[in-house]
Formats: C-alpha cells, structure tokens, sequence
C-alpha cells in the first residue's frame, strides 16, 4: 500500500532528511587516503546520535539466510562494491571512490540519501561514471511531479545511464520511504521490456520516495559476498551510487535529504 504524507508528516521527513545530509557532509569531510571504513562508519553514527536521531541501518534485518543484523550507521561501499558495504578495517587509498549510504529515524520517520565519493585523485573514466551517476539521480527527480507516473522517472533514470555507455544495476532498487525504510512502491533503475514490470503508479502530492541509480562501468550483474551483505559487480568493475528522498508536491519535486 502507498502511503502519502500529510504536511506534519513532510516536515519531520524534512528533520530527519536535513540529519542525513549533515552526516553525508561530514563524512565526505573525512574521507582521505588511510582513513577506514570503521572511522567513517563512527563518525556516522556519532552525528546522527548527536542531533536527537537513530541510525535506520543500525541492526537493520538482513534478508540472506543465515545473515546478521547491519552492523553500522553507514553502508561504506568501495570499488567494486555497489551497496550494503560494512564499516571495518579497511583503508581507503589513493585512487579509490566509496559510496556513503545513510538514513536517519527522526521521531519516527526516514530519511536516506547517499554520495560517491573520490578518494584522492582518480581516473577520468571514474569522474565520468560519477557525473552519469548523478546526472541520473536529477533526471528522475525531474520526472517526480504531479500527473507523472513512476515509468517516467524509471525511463529517465535508464535513459540517461546508457545514453552515456554505463548500464545500471538490476537486482537493487530505489523505494518508497516514510515511517518504515522501504515502502511501497519498489523503483527500479530499468523497465525489463521481456518481463514484469512495476506498477505504474500514477504521482500525487504527499508520495516520499527514494531515488537510487547504482550505475556500473561494466555488466550489471552482481554477487553479494560471504558477510551477507556487501554487493559487488560480478566483473570487478567500478559502481557509483548517488540517492536521494524526495517528496512530490503540487510545486514539483522537493529534495528532503539537503541542507
């Protein structure tokens, strides 16, 4: 069931939106060739903490069998990795780029956003598959107003991936958002021509959804690793990961997770 939210219901998404986005900043902040995950992943947790929130990732559920809770307050995603990467001991190097992914519970509802993020200098190739990740993210939050339908943002979102030669990722999806993480409707960054597609929901004020490309330099296809979590490209190439929570009002889209 879609849920769509009141005004009040807006303005705590906002709270809990504008705490992901000062811990988006803070983090992007600290990254730097021999920080490690687990520092950023306690930055994370410290910031959210601090502003009177809870971490949404924190001992969230994992849906593989035999996989624990998430252990963290960010998903630190590096490379190869695509989403759900786990804070540890590994140390970022020159070269690398790693995908922030925070979500925050502000009296009860979520916000979630994520950045990638370049770690010293990197290659012009890699520059170019953040851009086309971003530059997807805005195309479908252009299409997130009233009178659309979730094809549109879909379509926009594909359309500008592979336009650029990238493909997105199929098996991971964007959501619907609000006193839960994921609600409905499911958003995936691609319309399968050969088989189910999503509901085609049309767009009305009060939809809070989250936006997601995961977009890959190379296949789409992916492998989630023996912690249960961390997916990766199943060909080793590169992934970038930009999000956003997004509310539809009658004025158009408002971006919930900036400052």
């Amino acid at each position: 069931m879609i849920v769509l939210k009141s005004p009040h219901e807006l303005a705590l998404m906002r709270e809990a939106g504008r705490i992901v986005a000062r811990t988006l900043a803070a983090l992007q902040e600290r990254v730097q060739p021999g920080v490690t995950t687990a520092q950023l992943g306690a930055l994370a947790h410290q910031i959210i903490t601090e502003h009177g929130a809870i971490p949404s990732f924190e001992n969230y559920p994992c849906l593989k069998p035999g996989g624990s809770p998430f252990p963290a307050a960010v998903c630190t995603s590096v490379n190869e990795e695509v989403v759900h990467g786990i804070p540890g001991p590994r140390v970022l190097k020159e070269g690398d780029i790693i995908s922030l992914d925070v979500g925050a519970i502000h009296q009860g509802y979520h916000g979630d956003a994520a950045i990638t993020v370049r770690v010293g200098e990197i290659s012009e190739e890699t520059v170019r598959l953040m851009e086309v990740t971003v530059g997807a993210l805005e195309a479908g939050i252009a299409q997130a107003r009233p009178g659309r339908r979730l094809w549109d943002v879909i379509r926009a979102i594909q359309s500008h991936v592979e336009s650029h030669g990238f493909n997105v990722v199929r098996e991971y999806q964007g959501h619907g958002i609000g006193q839960e993480m994921h609600e409905e409707p499911s958003i995936p960054n691609f319309l399968n021509n050969s088989g189910p597609r999503p509901r085609n929901v049309l767009l009305r004020p009060g939809l809070t959804i989250a936006l997601e490309p995961m977009v890959v330099a190379g296949g789409w296809r992916t492998r989630v690793l023996a912690d249960k979590w961390t997916v990766v490209t199943r060909d080793g190439e590169l992934s970038a990961h930009f999000e956003h929570t997004i509310a539809v009002t009658e004025e158009g889209p408002e971006i919930l997770t900036r400052l």
